[in-house]
């Protein structure tokens, strides 16, 4: 027997937290893991336009990721949680940090910067890029509304950016692309 996906608890523009505490649907934890659903939707989208396995099975990896770090932010800060939660690790920053290191080995020197363009996974991937830029923005902001956000949620949202930038770059070099450099009108 399939589950109702509706539960008429939200009509009223609250909803619960991991934990069971209500709050309103413009509450900052909700636009947070809101935004992190945003992005991974939008990584699935870029995972679409890849024929690279490696990459495939990369971005699979992160929407996983992203999935823990929703849970994380969706979580009740007031009361103790009964389930058990999957956990961010130092690992997962490194992970990201050794495929941004196997990408740039593949990529010419960058001598200006470069602008969102020149293949459609390439195109996708910046707007990723954006989304997880901002929301990094919302978790920075939570802290400073004294909500709890864990230091390994800012630092993977920070080293993610960094790795749809540099894949952005890779997409479109694996394509046999040109990247569209920034010319400056002066």
């Amino acid at each position: 027997m399939s589950f109702k996906i509706y539960t008429k608890t939200g009509d009223k523009g609250q909803t619960s937290l991991i934990g069971g505490t209500r709050v309103s649907k413009s509450h900052i934890r909700i636009e947070s893991y809101g935004t992190v659903d945003e992005l991974n939707s939008y990584l699935g989208l870029v995972n679409d336009f890849c024929v690279e396995g490696n990459v495939k099975e990369w971005l699979r990896e992160i929407q996983d990721r992203l999935f823990t770090l929703g849970a994380e932010l969706a979580t009740t800060q007031e009361k103790e949680v009964k389930m058990k939660l999957p956990d961010l690790h130092l690992s997962d920053i490194e992970w990201l940090e050794e495929r941004i290191d196997e990408m740039n080995e593949t990529l010419p020197e960058m001598r200006s910067f470069i602008l969102p363009g020149g293949h459609q996974g390439a195109s996708a991937c910046h707007i990723a890029r954006c989304i997880c830029r901002r929301a990094e923005r919302i978790c920075v902001a939570m802290r400073e509304h004294d909500e709890q956000v864990s230091d390994i949620i800012l630092q993977y949202l920070n080293r993610l950016s960094d790795f749809l930038f540099v894949l952005s770059r890779y997409i479109t070099h694996i394509n046999g692309k040109e990247e569209i450099p920034w010319r400056a009108r002066i």
